[in-house]
């Protein structure tokens, strides 16, 4: 089998390079990253020579590319049926995927208000008309999985599903954004997780700043 490259932009801010990452080392999926850093003032020309959009992640495997986090997600998981990347109870799959399209799709106001950012410190901000309906609408759908499937993640095991909410989980803590103690307990599991730590270290030892980095 080729190897599997998983080309990303910076660990500190990219939430979807964030997620396919995760999910894969997670796994234990063997695979190498390349960083690809953001030029905020006009993109990274090179994205262009790697991936289809010009944009990241993309994996390379072989001839084969695979853009987008969650179709990423998706071929690994094709490719590596025993790594348990999705729950082995079929139910349990389905609301995984849904939940994780649903990620996908919605949550634009908490995405836009609330950038992920690893080496945030702590504090709040003024929040625009949304974001606390997302951070509700995600609230209620960690509860719901999290007492269907009797924790200690979302789908019982780290699934894609929690890999699609990590970033989310860097958002709620950094912008102090629930004082739920149920979400407080699943974050403080995602953030121990050995694989979120190992991106956590490489994101801090990053040096690119972008402005709101200081704000």
């Amino acid at each position: 089998m080729s190897h599997l490259v998983l080309y990303i932009g910076n660990k500190n801010y990219s939430s979807w390079s964030f997620r396919p990452w995760i999910a894969m080392e997670a796994a234990g999926i063997p695979f190498s990253d390349r960083v690809i850093p953001f030029d905020f003032a006009a993109g990274n020309p090179a994205f262009r020579e790697i991936s289809p959009t010009g944009r990241v992640p993309v994996l390379h495997h072989g001839k084969v590319r695979v853009w987008e986090s969650l179709a990423i997600i998706e071929y690994v998981a094709e490719l590596f049926p025993e790594a348990g990347i999705w729950p082995r109870d079929r139910e349990a799959r389905a609301q995984a995927r849904s939940v994780s399209m649903e990620m996908l799709s919605d949550f634009r106001a908490l995405r836009g208000a609330c950038p992920m950012n690893i080496r945030r410190p702590q504090r709040s901000i003024d929040l625009p008309d949304g974001v606390t309906d997302d951070v509700t609408r995600i609230e209620t759908i960690w509860h719901d999985a999290l007492q269907r499937w009797n924790g200690p993640f979302l789908f019982g095991a780290f699934s894609a599903a929690d890999a699609m909410f990590a970033p989310v989980v860097n958002r709620l803590h950094a912008y102090l954004l629930t004082k739920d103690p149920i979400s407080l307990a699943y974050m403080d599991r995602v953030m121990a997780h050995p694989a979120w730590k190992t991106w956590q270290a490489a994101a801090l030892a990053e040096t690119w700043i972008v402005p709101e980095d200081e704000a």
